[in-house]
């Protein structure tokens, strides 16, 4: 045997090597990073050529001579035989056979003896072409009992997540832990049941809310994790109950106005008080708020709306006025004087007064922003009932006469700047146009006017936890496929990696877009909701006909009850003129009546 320093270059492969499939890109990658970091650590084997040759011919080491050559090597030391009578056919087979690799306990004692040495876990990394994730998860092994070691040493390894909670746990842990789970000879262990019997609940330092001082008074020990990336505040406790206790504490502390503690129910959500109803878009300053612990012991909150009171006097009933005064809190009844116009003629007055208005307003010129004052004002009359879903109550008349009034002088005349009718015109449309679901919601022609000024750029992001938690695994899949992340096994697994990757862009639901249905627009028109306005704008020349449409749509030939109103109450809301020319205030009036309707 002979030891020579050749260029690998000048070295012939054998002909009758036994590894003839070609290797893996990522061990030659392995064998290539080793090259480079520390050389040609086992010589390749080479025998002279028969027949007269003057070369030389590999006997073993084909892929190191290789790598070599990539790595860029001028010399390598070889080991030279003699050449065998089967051209080195035994030698070669034996060489590929025989070789084992090392196993995940031996790679880990080799670890921490280069760490012992001075080597940093990203150059071995680098070294052995291993990510830094697998160097740190095998140095975990430190931590392992040696009977565990010894079974591991064997190839029977528990994946990442089952050896990092049983290194964790004490020795004395393990011990027993393994004494009851400890498998039979030649069989496989049960590492589920012995990660399972070994895990403690781990509550993190980044999901307090508190403070040192609370964490000082509780006696929580802050335990740093060794293993968690570097860039993180991975400390954690497993002493629970003083970590909730602290949490409950910190939000005792520091309730908002309007705020109160709420519980969860067995699915980990909020329960909220009875006949609350959940505020998911952005809070008002008349919302509540109700405070909370999910599942990760993390403090949360939920804004949330309450049913508006409704004002009764001491006898139970609406307080509305009436024909009687009081003096000095004793009842006394006013005489009542003949008014100078019947009732017939206020209702014959009132039928003047509508055919009249309603001409003036399909003939008379009329400037655009009177007219949008006119739209404003038409919203504050006693007859309008809006289901808002911009505040707490259903009827907004008090609000609109608020939006109203910013347009008319103290001598009933309008008087208005441009400003001031675009915020009138703007806070209406917020009080009256509504998505939201039940009795408030304004139809397709909201989501049209949200799709006609830009309204969907002002959604909020819908990848969070709550949201997720509605949709179905195929649309969870398929939010996953659009924003390239890699759907998991279970469900729960997706909706945290899309919580994950949404912390830092803004994800919003197709469903939620404003841009409505083309067959909701279709039954729009063909109802009839939006003809009538085509209609009497359709021929300016035929003035009568326009006329007779508007008079038409407006007057006498619209069932009440295709309005939303019962036929048998038309003529209690018509009262209302009669109870005004006797003293009753109109919104009192107005707001008695509703609630008799509901």
């Amino acid at each position: 045997m002979q030891i020579l320093k050749l260029d690998p270059r000048a070295l012939k492969d054998n002909p009758d090597d036994s590894r003839r499939s070609k290797s893996s890109p990522q061990s030659d990658a392995l064998l290539l990073a080793t090259v480079r970091a520390v050389g040609i650590i086992q010589p390749p084997v080479i025998s002279p050529e028969v027949d007269g040759g003057n070369g030389y011919i590999i006997q073993a080491g084909h892929r190191r001579v290789k790598q070599a050559i990539a790595a860029g090597l001028e010399e390598i030391t070889v080991l030279v035989v003699e050449a065998a009578n089967d051209n080195g056919a035994m030698r070669s087979m034996v060489e590929n056979i025989a070789r084992e690799p090392l196993n995940p306990v031996d790679q880990w004692r080799g670890i921490e003896r280069l760490v012992a040495l001075g080597w940093t876990e990203e150059a071995i990394g680098v070294a052995l072409a291993l990510p830094v994730r697998q160097i740190r998860k095998l140095r975990l092994l430190a931590n392992v009992l040696p009977a565990m070691l010894d079974h591991m040493a064997l190839g029977d390894m528990p994946n990442e997540q089952q050896l990092r909670t049983i290194a964790a746990a004490s020795l004395d842990e393990q011990k027993e832990v393994w004494k009851a789970h400890k498998p039979k000879k030649n069989e496989r262990a049960d590492w589920y049941n012995v990660s399972r019997a070994l895990s403690k609940t781990r509550m993190f330092a980044k999901d307090a809310s508190f403070g040192d001082d609370l964490a000082a008074a509780y006696g929580i020990e802050w335990v740093e994790d060794l293993f968690a990336p570097a860039d993180q505040d991975s400390r954690y406790t497993t002493n629970v109950e003083a970590f909730l206790g602290a949490q409950q504490e910190w939000m005792t502390n520091n309730l908002p106005k309007k705020g109160a503690i709420i519980e969860v129910n067995n699915w980990g959500q909020p329960e909220l008080p009875k006949k609350a109803e959940r505020v998911y878009g952005k809070p008002s300053k008349a919302n509540h708020v109700g405070m909370y612990l999910d599942r990760d012991g993390k403090v949360q909150s939920v804004a949330y709306r309450m049913p508006e009171d409704k004002k009764k006097s001491k006898g139970g009933s609406s307080t509305t006025g009436g024909a009687e005064d009081t003096d000095n809190g004793a009842i006394v009844d006013a005489p009542k004087s003949r008014p100078d116009v019947t009732q017939k003629g206020q209702d014959m007055i009132g039928d003047f007064r509508t055919d009249a208005l309603h001409e003036a307003l399909g003939r008379a010129p009329i400037e655009d922003e009177t007219l949008m004052a006119l739209l404003v004002l038409a919203f504050a009359g006693l007859n309008v009932r809006v289901d808002s879903g911009a505040n707490d109550t259903v009827f907004g008349s008090k609000r609109f006469k608020r939006h109203a009034a910013r347009l008319i002088a103290e001598d009933g005349k309008l008087a208005f700047d441009g400003e001031t009718l675009r915020v009138a015109a703007r806070s209406m449309l917020i009080d009256v146009l509504s998505c939201r679901r039940g009795m408030s919601n304004s139809g397709v022609v909201s989501r049209i006017a949200g799709d006609t000024i830009g309204a969907d750029s002002f959604l909020p992001n819908m990848g969070s936890e709550d949201f997720l938690l509605c949709l179905s695994r195929q649309a969870m899949e398929a939010a996953a496929k659009e924003a390239n992340v890699l759907p998991r096994q279970k469900v729960r697994e997706t909706r945290a990696a899309l919580v994950d990757h949404f912390k830092e862009e803004r994800f919003v639901h197709a469903s939620a877009l404003f841009a409505p249905d083309l067959q909701d627009i279709a039954d729009l028109l063909k109802n009839g909701e939006l003809l009538d306005v085509e209609e009497s704008a359709g021929d300016p020349g035929d003035d009568d006909a326009d006329l007779d449409t508007v008079e038409e749509t407006a007057v006498g030939e619209v069932d009440p009850d295709e309005e939303g109103l019962p036929a048998d109450d038309e003529a209690a809301l018509q009262d209302t003129s009669d109870k005004a020319a006797e003293g009753v205030d109109p919104d009192e009036e107005q707001d008695a009546y509703r609630i008799a309707a509901e």
